[in-house]
């Protein structure tokens, strides 16, 4: 009986260092930190170029939540024509 739950704890534990991914402000990642390239231009003004180093964004959980959820309940995107 001992043996089972410490392999369910192990398990547990493997699990969450497989699954670890570092969430950022944009999304999870593989760095906790993007690399991003901040510069000004000629006219001054302020630019910041981060590559796209994220594994999921926000915008596409979001995105794929919604279509799970529409799958699940049965509706389809109305597209209607307006005229």
């Amino acid at each position: 009986m001992l043996f089972k739950d410490m392999t369910k704890i192990f398990l547990l534990i493997i699990t969450v260092f497989i699954f670890n991914g570092c969430v950022n402000k944009h999304g999870i990642s593989a760095k906790y930190y993007s690399d991003c390239k901040e510069y000004y231009d000629v006219q001054g003004y302020y630019h910041k170029d981060c590559g796209e180093d994220d594994i999921v964004t926000y915008k596409q959980i979001g995105d794929g939540a919604t279509t799970i959820k529409d799958a699940f309940v049965g509706k389809k995107k109305n597209d209607k024509n307006v005229w």
